[in-house]
């Protein structure tokens, strides 16, 4: 064997090994665009002709294709499955509240937590909410009423308007 066959060879083996991390690496960084570039070079220094070149992507194409399996069925069924897959129900019984939900505030009276320009932070039985004002600006420490909900959007309204 000679060195750019050997160098050929250390570059496909480099190359799997980065597209591996890849897989498991969020985004599409530096460890896939440089597994694909010595894929790409491996396969280059190993063909001797087009054709030989044709049937060694396809195998890496191949060898690519069955890792990615591997992978996506370890991470789905294997031990790294429980941070990926929620096993158990949010259900309201156990206190777990959906947006459409939030019809219980519906007239709650509270305090502007924050300026709302027009949204902003408001705060009603000890709890803070994103909310927006129906008008314009309301001052911080303003009394505020839930006039109106849209799925998790809250309306409120400045009570010291209605005096």
């Amino acid at each position: 064997m000679d060195g750019l066959t050997i160098l050929g060879m250390i570059l496909l083996v480099a190359g799997f090994v980065l597209v591996g991390i890849e897989m498991v690496v969020p985004g599409f960084s530096v460890p896939g665009i440089s597994g694909i570039i010595c894929l790409v070079a491996g396969v280059f220094l190993l063909a001797d002709n087009l054709l030989e070149g044709v049937f060694i992507t396809i195998i890496v194409l191949a060898v690519l294709g069955i890792m990615m399996a591997v992978i996506l069925w370890f991470l789905s069924k294997g031990k790294f499955r429980s941070p990926l897959i929620l096993k158990e129900e949010q259900n309201k019984k156990e206190g777990y509240l959906s947006s459409s939900d939030m019809n219980y505030l519906l007239g709650k009276k509270g305090c502007a937590y924050t300026d709302l320009r027009p949204s902003g932070i408001g705060i009603f039985d000890e709890i803070k909410f994103d909310v927006i004002s129906e008008g314009g600006y309301i001052l911080k420490g303003s009394p505020i009423e839930i006039i109106k909900v849209e799925g998790s959007k809250l309306v409120v309204r400045n009570e010291e308007e209605k005096l």
